[in-house]
């Protein structure tokens, strides 16, 4: 089997390698990757955005599945242009993919549906008196989202209600284009985030693993937002009770909500969730693997990734069991300092070779190029180095200990993935120990 990977990310090296390790797959192209990828796949010049160029590569070099890596080709539809070409691909199509591009209709989905999820309300951009107004009346804090697609960017929670009326004011005025014509205004919910990862077929559905990422740009979550500066997996916060709750009460009822719709959910349902006192409850649906959870998931992943995404293809998953293993994964990710504003490109990254054959590492490249024997940085994540280890105090110390051996001064990363989930265990560990002595 040929496949083609959709994308230039981390995300999509993940994906690529993957793939390319599959006994069912032949041959792994990319469209249209990175100097990085071109390790594990076959790099072709062609667009994530450019459809008929995706659909003209499928039909020239016979490729029988695409695996679709971010969200903006599946929001414009990439999966019914191939599935009217007959061409097999991992992924939803637009309606189904509505479950990301749209927050508002996720919002009336929930409700319907019955999963937990916040309260809100949607304001449209003639309707921002309106929304001052609620915003006066209810307080802060608050969380203001953009409805459409934002680059991860288009989510303020707002502490103040100074700062909820300035993202309400921002976002009509255009800072996210047509994807903030459309507000959707919810509660603040407390708790602790998490993410579970499903994958589907329009009628089966299985756990893929969870995750936690780190979305601020500095140590100690400071900063701003950024499309995610580091992940890890699986997060003791989902423990198994939890996931089963958060699969049962909010992925199975999406699943068979988009089947009762007309729309059935096909490839990968990423569920972000806020563990709050009443259970888990949805932030957001994503309709693909995170980045850079997909660095943290697929490496964990004992099942064939190339038979998984064929089967949720073609709706043969209730035929196989996705396993993964009890190993743990973190992922750090190096970025051009400005990330995320505007960052100098073209820094030249030294010691990458110093990472080969480290045991339990591995490096997804993000945004790279390789150019007279140099590897140079072309983007504002850039690289992803990620440790495997028995627990994940060893994957935290073998990640750390391949990014020190990499020179690049322009470059920047947080040096705290997973503390949180590190000190959670190791207080875990003292009241057990003072338990026994007792």
């Amino acid at each position: 089997m040929r496949v083609l990977v959709v994308g230039s990310g981390g995300r999509e090296h993940a994906l690529c390698w993957a793939l390319a390790a599959s006994p069912i797959v032949d041959g792994v192209l990319c469209a249209p990757g990175n100097d990085g990828i071109a390790r594990d796949a076959e790099c072709v010049p062609v667009a994530a955005d450019d459809h008929e160029g995706i659909l003209a590569l499928c039909r020239e070099r016979g490729v029988d599945l695409v695996v679709v890596g971010p969200e903006q080709p599946l929001v414009a539809g990439l999966v019914d242009r191939l599935q009217e070409a007959g061409i097999r691909a991992f992924g939803p199509t637009a309606a189904a993919a509505r479950l990301e591009g749209s927050k508002a209709f996720t919002k009336e989905f929930c409700r319907r549906f019955g999963i937990p999820t916040a309260s809100a309300r949607i304001f449209r951009a003639e309707e921002q008196d309106a929304a001052l107004a609620w915003l006066r009346e209810h307080g802060a804090p608050v969380v203001v989202k953009a409805d459409g697609l934002a680059a991860g960017k288009g989510v303020v929670v707002a502490q103040t209600l100074a700062e909820a009326e300035e993202a309400v004011r921002e976002a009509f005025a255009g800072r996210f284009g047509e994807a903030g014509r459309t507000l959707v205004i919810e509660e603040y919910l407390e708790g602790e985030e998490a993410s579970l990862f499903a994958v589907c077929d329009g009628e089966t559905v299985q756990e893929i693993g969870t995750a936690q990422d780190h979305k601020r740009a500095f140590d100690g979550d400071r900063g701003p937002n950024t499309g995610g500066m580091g992940a890890y997996s699986p997060t003791p916060a989902l423990d198994g009770a939890t996931a089963q709750a958060a699969m049962e009460r909010i992925v199975l009822p999406a699943v068979r909500g988009m089947k009762e719709l007309g729309t059935p959910y096909r490839g990968i349902l990423y569920a972000g969730l806020m563990l709050t006192a009443e259970g888990p409850k949805l932030l957001e649906f994503n309709v693909r693997f995170g980045d850079p959870e997909a660095q943290v998931i697929l490496p964990r992943l004992m099942s064939d990734f190339g038979e998984i995404a064929l089967a949720a293809a073609e709706g043969g998953l209730r035929h196989l069991k996705v396993r993964f293993s009890d190993e743990h994964a973190l992922c750090v990710v190096l970025a051009s300092r400005g990330y995320p504003g505007s960052c100098v490109k073209g820094t030249e990254i030294r010691g990458l070779g110093r990472l080969a054959g480290m045991e339990g590492v591995l490096v997804f490249h993000a945004g790279t190029k390789h150019e007279d024997g140099r590897w140079l940085a072309v983007g504002g994540r850039v690289l992803n180095v990620v440790g495997l280890g028995r627990d994940l105090v060893e994957a935290y110390d073998r990640a750390y200990a391949a990014v020190k051996l990499i020179d690049w001064p322009e470059g920047f990363w947080r040096s705290d993935i997973g503390h949180r989930a590190i000190r959670r265990l190791a207080a875990a560990d003292r009241s057990t120990s003072e338990g026994r002595g007792a």
